[in-house]
């Protein structure tokens, strides 16, 4: 009989093994607890937590010895939840929304410094020019959807993104004041909505909300439309169905997540 085949990397299970006992523990665990759980022996154990310890995966009392999950692995589960989830989970509700207004719909996750486009839903309408696709990253400032998203951030986390961020202009109206934009942030959350008017795109008008609940942001997504066509009144239009879209994506999430 053909043995089985050993998998490579064997530590890797042994790590995932001491993860398993953490997450189902509500309280830190000594080390002696661990090796019994996962059947490891104390010193293989330890060699595994310093290396988890390392990279966040495991924090350690320093006045017990004791350890439990660390917050590294916070941004995985966010990644997963932002890239896979949302984007099934709004799906629905971002095709009624095109259906509605027949213009071009985008969905897009924070990804660092920048929005990026995970959906797209096309117009059947004429347009001018619209260089967007899945995939594709842009800056949070020059974008509806990335200044929805600066605009749910506390004031130190603003600071910090205008410190590291260079402010460049991509089109003629691009905001490249950082007085400008922080004004243009504060209006954002009166209104609820963002607006992007030729500043990620020229001749492209883009209003955008952000999709965050419980402090945690899963994204956030616009309707584009050519300049031209853009009236009070069709802006009017977009505004009240794109928050009325928020409002039931976000009651989705609430539903599918309420242990977040």
């Amino acid at each position: 009989m053909e043995n089985a085949k050993q998998p490579y990397g064997t530590v890797l299970i042994k790590a995932a093994s001491i993860l398993d006992v953490l997450s189902a523990k509500k309280e830190p665990q000594s080390l002696n607890v661990i090796a019994q759980e996962t059947g490891l022996t104390s010193s293989t154990a330890l060699k595994i937590l310093d290396t988890l310890l390392l990279i966040g995966y495991v924090k350690k009392h320093p006045e017990t010895k004791k350890f439990e999950l660390g917050s590294a692995l916070i941004k995985y589960a966010n990644k997963y939840l932002a890239n896979l989830d949302i984007s099934k989970i709004s799906y629905p509700y971002l095709k009624e929304l095109q259906n509605n207004l027949d213009e071009t719909i985008h969905l897009g996750v924070l990804e660092g410094d920048e929005i990026l486009t995970v959906n797209k839903l096309e117009t059947n309408k004429p347009i001018v020019c619209l260089n967007s696709r899945i995939g594709l990253s842009k800056p949070l400032y020059c974008s509806a959807m990335g200044k929805a998203v600066l605009a749910e951030m506390t004031e130190s986390q603003i600071a910090a993104y205008l410190n590291k961020v260079e402010l460049k202009a991509i089109t003629e109206t691009t905001i490249t004041d950082s007085e400008a934009l922080l004004k243009q942030l504060e209006e954002i959350k009166r209104n609820g909505y963002a607006v992007d008017d030729s500043e990620g795109e020229k001749d492209v008008y883009c209003l955008g909300v952000s999709l965050v609940m419980n402090n945690q942001t899963y994204g956030a997504f616009s309707v584009s439309v050519p300049a031209y066509r853009i009236t009070p009144q069709v802006k009017n239009e977009i505004t009240q169905a794109i928050l009325k879209t928020k409002e039931n994506i976000l009651r989705e999430l609430q539903q599918n997540y309420v242990f977040i």
